[in-house]
C-alpha cells in the first residue's frame, strides 16, 4: 500500500495543527456554531443525535495492520470500544468527545491516516475492488491510478466547494466489485482494440432520494488522461450544477436534465482545453507510485494441496466456510479471504476494539501485514497460503470473524440508523438484529442462496437498500418509524435498483415479511435459480400479493 513521504507527512501535520487550533477557539468561545462548522466537517466531525461522529478515510479500503491497531487504540480511548466500518470504507466513531478529537487526528497522522474530505461538498474518499491486485479476472491493478488520483483530490481548491458531494471508484475487473453505476463517476480500466490501458467512464450515479444508474459518456480514456478528464467532468459540474436546493444538486440531476449526450459534450469541449497541459500523468509518476503496490514476496507453492484437500473432505464446518468464505487468487497456491463482521447479535459493520486487534494478527502472520475493507461491509486478507486457510479459519473463529455468511441472508448491510444518526427517520439495527436471530440457521440460509438484504434508516440510502435484493428502507410516519420494503435490486454486473412492494410497515411486522417474501421464493423458484433470478423471472406481483394477503391491519410499531 501507499507509504507517506516526507511531503505527505508535513501537510498531513499541517493539518492536524491547524484544526487543533480551531478547535481550541471554539471551545474558548472565539468562533461561533455556524462559524466552526465547516472547520469540523473537513475533518469529518459531525454531531449526531446523543454525541460527535467521527468520520476517518480508508483510501480503497486498504489497511496496514500498525492502522488497524491504532483504530483499536482510539475505540478504547475515546469511544466505546469498537467502531463502524461503512459502505464508502470508511471507519465512524460514534462517542468521541469533541474536544478529544484533535488529538485522535494527532495519534491517526502518525500511521499515516486522515479525516479530509469525509465530508462537505468536495471529493469524498476513492474506493476500488477490494481484490485489486490478486483477482483472477483484473485486466490491470488499478490501485496506483486511485492513489494517483487520491492525491490529486486532496486539497485540490478548485473542487472544494461542489455544489454537493462527489464520491469516485475503480473497477478493473470482469465482475464489477464497487457497483461503479451508483457513484458520480465509475471508472473501469480496460484495453482498447490495439492493447492500450485506459478508462471507460461512467458519470451520474447516486441513490438517495433520487436513485439514478450512471451512464457511459466514454468508452475509452488513454490513462494518461484521467486527472483531466476527471478535471472536464468537474468543472462542467461545477459549472452548471445546482446550488439553490440540496435535493437536485448531485451531478446525477445534471445529467438527467442535460441529457448524457449534451454533457458529453460539454465534457468533451472542457477536456480538449487541458487535455495535454499540466495535468497529464507521466510514465514517471505513474512508476512511482506503482512502486507501492508492487506484488509481496509471494512463496513457489503447487496450486493444488493434498492437506487441503482432505480437510474440505472431512471437516464439514471448515468447508462451509471456504465455500462462502474464500476467494480464488492469481497467486498459484493463495487465496483471498473474506472476515465476516456480521456474526448474530452485533450490528453490521461494528468491530470491536478487541476485534481489530485480532484482525491485525491475523494480518501480520497470514497476509503481509495488511487487511482490506469491502463495502460490504466486512474485511478482506488478500493474500493467504492455501495451506496456512485451515489455521486462519480456528483463530478468526475463536475471534468471532469466521461466521460463514458471505454473500447470505445475515450477511446484511446496515447503517447506524437512527440509534446514531441525526438523520435518520427509523432505526435500522434492531431490524437487522430481529432478522439475524430469525434466520440464525446457517443451513436454512444456504438453502435459500444468495440473496441481498440492504438496511437503510432514511432516503440517503447510506445502506444502499436501492440495490439490494431485498431493500428496507425506514420512513416517518405520523412521527412513528415506518419501513418500506422493495426487490429486485441488484448490485455489480447489471446494476438494476429495486421496486417497492406497496406500502410501508410497522417495525414488529418487518421480519414477517421477509419471511413471507422467502417462501413466496422457495414456492415459485426454479431449480439452481436464486431469489433474485425468481423476482427478475416474475417481477414483484406474486410477493407483493402474498405479503399483503398475509398482513393483518396495520398496528403501531413495536417499540425495540
Amino acid at each position: 500500500m501507499y507509504q507517506y513521504d516526507d511531503y505527505d507527512q508535513h501537510l498531513l501535520d499541517e493539518r492536524v495543527a491547524q484544526f487543533r487550533d480551531q478547535m481550541g477557539r471554539f471551545l474558548a468561545g472565539e468562533l461561533s456554531e455556524d462559524e466552526f462548522r465547516p472547520l469540523r466537517l473537513q475533518n469529518g466531525v459531525y454531531i449526531q443525535r446523543h454525541a460527535p461522529m467521527f468520520r476517518i478515510s480508508v483510501p480503497y479500503g486498504h489497511l496496514a495492520s500498525r492502522q488497524l491497531r491504532k483504530l483499536a487504540e482510539l475505540a478504547r480511548n475515546h469511544d466505546r470500544g469498537y467502531a463502524h466500518f461503512t459502505t464508502r470504507t470508511n471507519v465512524q466513531f460514534n462517542w468521541p468527545a469533541l474536544e478529544a478529537i484533535p488529538e485522535m487526528l494527532a495519534e491517526l497522522a502518525s500511521v499515516q491516516m486522515h479525516a479530509n474530505q469525509t465530508s462537505g461538498n468536495c471529493i469524498r474518499n476513492i474506493t476500488a475492488d477490494p481484490f485489486a491486485g490478486v483477482a483472477v479476472d483484473e485486466v490491470a491493478d488499478p490501485r496506483p491510478f486511485a492513489e494517483i488520483l487520491r492525491q490529486w483530490a486532496t486539497y485540490n481548491p478548485e473542487f472544494a466547494f461542489l455544489p454537493r458531494k462527489f464520491k469516485i471508484a475503480f473497477n478493473s475487473a470482469a465482475e464489477d466489485r464497487v457497483v461503479l453505476r451508483v457513484y458520480d463517476i465509475g471508472l473501469s480500466l480496460v484495453r482498447n482494440d490495439a492493447g492500450e490501458l485506459g478508462f471507460r467512464v461512467l458519470v451520474g450515479g447516486g441513490l438517495g432520494r433520487t436513485p439514478i444508474l450512471a451512464e457511459e459518456i466514454a468508452a475509452f480514456v488513454p490513462w494518461q488522461h484521467l486527472i483531466s478528464y476527471c478535471e472536464a467532468i468537474l468543472r462542467v459540474y461545477n459549472r452548471w450544477g445546482r446550488r439553490d436546493n440540496a435535493w437536485k444538486a448531485r451531478i446525477k440531476i445534471l445529467v438527467k436534465a442535460l441529457g448524457v449526450d449534451a454533457f458529453r459534450r460539454e465534457v468533451e469541449d472542457e477536456w480538449a482545453l487541458a487535455k495535454d497541459g499540466p495535468s497529464t500523468i507521466t510514465e514517471a509518476e505513474f512508476a512511482r507510485v506503482a512502486a507501492h503496490f508492487s506484488p509481496p514476496a509471494y512463496d513457489k507453492l503447487p496450486a493444488h494441496d493434498a492437506e487441503f484437500d482432505a480437510l474440505l473432505a472431512t471437516n464439514k464446518a471448515f468447508a462451509n466456510w471456504v465455500k462462502r468464505n474464500v476467494r480464488t487468487h492469481r497467486q498459484p497456491g493463495y487465496a483471498s479471504v473474506i472476515l465476516s463482521l456480521k456474526k448474530t447479535g452485533t450490528a453490521p459493520g461494528d468491530v470491536s476494539a478487541t476485534q481489530m486487534d485480532h484482525i491485525a494478527a491475523l494480518a501480520d502472520r497470514f497476509s503481509f501485514g495488511e487487511a482490506r475493507m469491502l463495502h460490504e461491509q466486512n474485511v478482506a486478507l488478500a493474500d493467504v497460503r492455501r495451506q496456512d486457510l485451515f489455521a486462519l479459519w480456528q483463530e478468526a473463529r475463536t475471534a468471532g470473524l469466521a461466521t460463514p455468511n458471505i454473500g447470505l441472508l445475515t450477511d446484511i448491510i446496515c447503517c447506524p440508523g437512527g440509534d446514531f444518526c441525526s438523520l435518520a427517520n427509523a432505526r435500522s439495527i434492531p431490524v437487522a438484529d430481529a432478522l439475524q436471530h430469525r434466520f440464525d440457521d446457517l443451513d436454512y440460509q444456504h438453502d435459500i442462496g444468495e440473496l441481498d438484504l440492504n438496511i437503510s434508516g432514511c432516503m440517503n440510502s447510506c445502506g444502499h437498500h436501492h440495490v439490494g435484493h431485498i431493500g428496507i428502507l425506514g420512513v416517518d410516519k405520523n412521527n412513528e418509524e415506518w419501513y418500506q420494503i422493495s426487490i429486485g435490486g441488484t448490485q455489480g454486473n447489471g446494476t438494476t435498483l429495486g421496486k417497492v412492494i406497496g406500502p410501508s410497515f410497522a417495525l414488529n411486522e418487518v421480519v414477517g415479511v421477509v419471511e413471507q417474501l422467502l417462501e413466496t421464493y422457495v414456492d415459485l423458484r426454479h431449480e439452481d435459480e436464486r431469489f433474485i433470478d425468481t423476482v427478475q423471472r416474475l417481477g414483484i406481483a406474486p410477493f407483493k400479493e402474498r405479503v399483503y394477503a398475509e398482513r393483518q391491519p396495520q398496528r403501531k410499531p413495536a417499540h425495540v
